[in-house]
């Protein structure tokens, strides 16, 4: 959805860079000795890609999306590291957060666990083949809990079960349409598709 809608509107788009990573698929065979190298090592990506691309002003794009979101560390740290790495994760992910700029408006095409699952098989990424239902689910409450405790950002969260957007032209206007031309209040502000 990112790349589409960056390709539409001619903004700067800045995707996640996580295939490099070499924690991800030892942290799928081996969850609890990975967790926390996987984290830091996910925040200090993260931290250097935006922070070495929004610090420049680019004059030919009015507009930047991004396929995910700095506070997703923290998302993912709480339901990966055990209470004290998080604890510690935390005080590294706070001082790093409040140098970063903020987006206008988070979105969270929401799905459920199955289609998730069917996605990601679909995707055919060996190290996610053991993902289960379970670690996703802990993962979607995580992003509730998230969006719930802050409702001084505004969040839109579409439900997107019913629609195929990349392959329906009319779907992605739709949801075009609600991202980019509507306006939201603060908190948590939904979409049934």
């Amino acid at each position: 959805m990112a790349n589409m809608l960056a390709l539409k509107t001619g903004a700067r788009l800045f995707v996640e860079q996580f295939a490099d990573n070499p924690f991800l698929p030892k942290f799928y065979s081996d969850p609890e000795r990975y967790s926390f190298p996987l984290e830091l090592s996910f925040l200090a990506e993260r931290y250097s890609q935006l922070n070495k691309e929004l610090r420049h002003q680019d004059l030919f794009h009015l507009m930047t999306i991004s396929d995910y979101f700095f506070l997703k560390c923290v998302i993912f740290a709480k339901a990966n590291l055990a209470e004290d790495e998080f604890m510690l994760f935390s005080q590294i992910f706070e001082i790093i957060y409040k140098t970063l700029p903020k987006p206008d408006l988070y979105v969270y095409l929401h799905l459920p666990v199955d289609k998730l699952l069917k996605n990601i098989a679909k995707r055919g990424r060996d190290f996610e083949k053991t993902i289960k239902g379970e670690y996703l689910e802990k993962i979607q409450d995580g992003y509730f809990n998230f969006f719930k405790q802050h409702p001084e950002y505004k969040f839109l969260i579409i439900e997107t079960s019913n629609i195929d957007f990349v392959a329906n032209n009319e779907h992605f206007d739709r949801l075009r349409h609600y991202i980019l031309d509507k306006s939201y209040p603060l908190g948590i502000n939904r979409i049934i598709m």
